[in-house]
C-alpha cells in the first residue's frame, strides 16, 4: 500500500482513472476510522491541506470553541478502491494538524510519528507484522448481527466445512488489489473464526493497513450477507479474537535482534526490547485491550496469554521468540486484540521496547513449561506475574506508568483515561442476564 507518490502523483492517477470521490480518512484516539468525502474537483485543495473540519465532533479531540482542523492527506496512502458503486472511488489517509500548522497531539497518527522519530534518532526503523482475527457472523432479516455461525469448522479445516472460505478469498483478492501482500488466510480455532496475514512492514504503514484491513473485511463480508466483528470475545466458551503483534528492529539495513553468535542468536538489543515490553507489559494493556470485553478473552484456558513472561519454544507466555534468525528474527507479543487502535498500539509497544535498549532492562530467564499448567505457587516460586484482570486495572496501571503516559501524550492519555473510565463503570453498574440467570429466582 504505501508508495513513494507526490501530490502532483495523486491528481494524475486519480484523473487518469476516473476517480470521482475520494474518502479522506483518519481516527479518533479510540481507533474508530472517521471519513470526510470530497469530489475530485477538491482534491488538489485537500493536497495542499486547505481543508478544515469541526474537530469538537470527534471522540478525544477538542472542545467546541478549538474545533477547527486541518486534515493533511499523506500521499503515500492513497488507492483506488477495487469495489464499484456508481463510480470509482479512492482514499487518502491523513493527518490532523491545528491552524496554526503544528501537528495535533490528539491525532494518533501523529503520536505514532513522534515515537518512529525517537527510534530513528536512536538509528532504529520499527517493523511490524500483525495476526489478526476476526469472526464472522450471520445477519438476521433486517441485516442486523446475529452471534449465530453458518460453520462449525476448526483449526486450518476447510470447504465444505469451512463455510467462510469463500468470503475469506474475497477478501484476500480485494487486499491484494489494494497493495497488501498477504502470506496466509485459513480458518481459526473457533467456529465462524478466521485470520488473514499480510506481510511486515514499516511501524506506520502497517498501521494504516490495520485500519485498511479491518475496513476490507467488514465490506467483503457484508457482500457476502455476512457480518465481520473483531470483537475480542463474542461468544462465551469459545476462542477469543487476538491480533499478535510481530516486532523487530531494523539498524543499517540489518536485524537488530539477530546476533549469530548470541544466545539463542538474539543481540543484547532483542533481550532488551523484550525487557522493557515486559516492564511496562501492565500499562500498555491498557491500550492494546482497549475495551471491557477485552479481559474476556485475557483469561486462562482458551491461549490468550495471561503471564508476563517470554519463551522461545512454546506459546502460553506473553511473548514468544518464533524459530527463524537472520532478517526474520523477531518477537511476538501475544496479548494485543484488533479492537486496539493500532497507531498507539505500535506507539506504546516500541516506547517501552526502547526504554529497554536505553536502559539495558534485562528479562528474566524464559519459561519454557506450559504456564497454563502451573500452580499458583509454582507461579510466585518463578515470579511470573499476571496481567491486568479488568480494563479498571488496566487504567490504573497505565496512570502509575510515566513512560507510557509520556508517550501518549497529555492530550491523548488523559481524554483516553476519561472516556475508557466511564465505559468502565457503565459496565459496573450494568445488570447482566448471567446475574439474572443466577440470582433472580434464588434469592
Amino acid at each position: 500500500m504505501a508508495n513513494n507518490l507526490s501530490k502532483e502523483d495523486v491528481l494524475r492517477i486519480a484523473r487518469e482513472r476516473g476517480v470521482e470521490l475520494i474518502h479522506l480518512q483518519f481516527t479518533d484516539i479510540f481507533g474508530i476510522m472517521k471519513n470526510v468525502t470530497i469530489p475530485i474537483e477538491e482534491l488538489e485543495r485537500a493536497l495542499n491541506d486547505e481543508l478544515m473540519f469541526d474537530g469538537s465532533s470527534i471522540d478525544g479531540f477538542v472542545r467546541i470553541e478549538e474545533s477547527d482542523m486541518y486534515l493533511r492527506p499523506d500521499p503515500s496512502t492513497f488507492v483506488i478502491f477495487p469495489w464499484k458503486y456508481d463510480g470509482v472511488e479512492a482514499r487518502l489517509i491523513c493527518d490532523i494538524y491545528n491552524p496554526d500548522g503544528t501537528p495535533f497531539e490528539g491525532c494518533p497518527r501523529n503520536t505514532l510519528k513522534k515515537v518512529i522519530k525517537e527510534a530513528s534518532d536512536m538509528g532504529f526503523q520499527m517493523n511490524v507484522g500483525p495476526e489478526c482475527e476476526f469472526y464472522l457472523f450471520l445477519t438476521d432479516e433486517r441485516g442486523n448481527a446475529t452471534t449465530i455461525t453458518h460453520d462449525e469448522a476448526g483449526y486450518f479445516d476447510m470447504a465444505p466445512i469451512d463455510l467462510g472460505e469463500n468470503a475469506r478469498r474475497d477478501m484476500v483478492r480485494t487486499l491484494k488489489e489494494m497493495g497488501f501482500e498477504v502470506e496466509a488466510s485459513h480458518h481459526e480455532v473457533g467456529p465462524g473464526q478466521h485470520e488473514i496475514d499480510f506481510k511486515y512492514d514499516d511501524a506506520l504503514s502497517t498501521a494504516d493497513k490495520i485500519l485498511t484491513f479491518k475496513m476490507v473485511v467488514r465490506i467483503i463480508a457484508q457482500k457476502h450477507g455476512l457480518h465481520a466483528t473483531f470483537m475480542p470475545k463474542p461468544v462465551f466458551g469459545i476462542a477469543g479474537s487476538g491480533m499478535h503483534m510481530n516486532q523487530s528492529l531494523m539498524k543499517d539495513g540489518k536485524n537488530a535482534f539477530y546476533d549469530p553468535n548470541g544466545k539463542l542468536e538474539l543481540s543484547d538489543i532483542a533481550y532488551n526490547y523484550i525487557g522493557g515490553i515486559m516492564k511496562h507489559a501492565k500499562a500498555i494493556t491498557a491500550i492494546t485491550n482497549p475495551t471491557v470485553n477485552s479481559y474476556k478473552r485475557l483469561v486462562s484456558g482458551y491461549e490468550a496469554p495471561v503471564y508476563i513472561a517470554w519463551s522461545a519454544r512454546n506459546r502460553s507466555p506473553l511473548i514468544r521468540v518464533p524459530a527463524k534468525r537472520g532478517m526474520a528474527t523477531r518477537i511476538e507479543l501475544r496479548s494485543p486484540d484488533p479492537t486496539a487502535n493500532p497507531y498507539l498500539a505500535i506507539a506504546v509497544m516500541l516506547k517501552a521496547g526502547l526504554d529497554g535498549i536505553k536502559n539495558n532492562i534485562k528479562p528474566p530467564a524464559p519459561v519454557n513449561r506450559n504456564i497454563f499448567d502451573l500452580t499458583d505457587e509454582e507461579l510466585k516460586e518463578l515470579e511470573i506475574d499476571s496481567l491486568p484482570g479488568t480494563l479498571d486495572e488496566a487504567l490504573n496501571c497505565l496512570e502509575q506508568d510515566s513512560l507510557i503516559m509520556s508517550a501518549l501524550g497529555p492530550h491523548i492519555s488523559k481524554r483516553y483515561i476519561e472516556a475508557k473510565r466511564i465505559e468502565w463503570n457503565d459496565f459496573r453498574v450494568y445488570v447482566s442476564q448471567w446475574e439474572l440467570d443466577r440470582y433472580l429466582e434464588k434469592f
